[in-house]
């Protein structure tokens, strides 16, 4: 039984942003930050781009990743799942006699993963015996302190936060939006990626961005440029 497979999820649909897994960031398509993050980790017997659009396809091998198999039609809509997706990728592998131990979910539009931060992920997931283990980002405001809007005034959501100070509050957390480690035995059973034993891997803000939209797209590669400046 290999040990790792890194998944790299990778449609040619994309409303917001047409061919948004293809489109250049800073000089090269966004896809091949995630290839080249997984490749040179060196973490991964297998690292493989689930598509169904032959383009996509090519740069990937081009890149030095894997496509044994494509797509089905039913994982290359807009309601497919990330969940559905690994599922239908461990199954096509059972099939012709690979299983693994490990998984790590890419998302193609991460630009902001390392080799390291690869590394440091899924190492930490083995030592410590969990099912899963998620990037996480600390809101940048506290949500205790949210307002809501009641025919156009405003109001606060828990109105018992109103002079709280922030270093006082719970700091809350949210998913970055850029890979997942798993156990693929406790994924199979659970059919999940936020498992009964999940680990949190906190992320600087400065190194995440959901990349949606256009504005969103602009925003991440002034953060990458930054970023690259100040490893310099």
């Amino acid at each position: 039984m290999a040990k790792r497979v890194a998944i790299i999820t990778a449609r040619g649909g994309s409303k917001r942003i047409p061919r948004k897994n293809v489109k250049e960031f800073l000089g090269k398509p966004i896809l091949l930050y995630s290839i080249e993050a997984a490749l040179e980790s060196g973490m991964f017997d297998e690292v493989m781009v689930s598509t169904e659009d032959a383009e996509i396809a090519q740069l990937a091998e081009k890149a030095g990743a894997k496509v044994p198999f494509f797509r089905s039609e039913n994982t290359a809509g807009d309601y497919a799942t990330t969940t559905d997706v690994i599922e239908e990728v461990l199954a096509a592998y059972k099939d012709r006699g690979m299983e693994f131990e490990y998984a790590c979910c890419i998302y193609p539009t991460a630009p902001f993963v390392t080799a390291d931060c690869l590394c440091e992920a899924m190492t930490t997931l083995e030592i410590s015996g969990a099912d899963s283990l998620i990037p996480v980002v600390r809101f940048s405001f506290p949500p205790q302190r949210a307002v809501i809007i009641n025919d156009g005034k405003m109001q606060f959501k828990w109105p018992e936060n109103m002079f709280a100070r922030s270093q006082d509050l719970e700091p809350f957390y949210h998913d970055c939006g850029q890979f997942y480690c798993i156990k693929t035995e406790s994924f199979l059973r659970e059919k999940k990626l936020f498992m009964s034993d999940t680990l949190a891997y906190e992320r600087p803000e400065s190194e995440v961005q959901d990349i949606d939209t256009m504005e969103d797209w602009k925003l991440a590669e002034l953060k990458y440029r930054m970023l690259m400046q100040k490893d310099r």
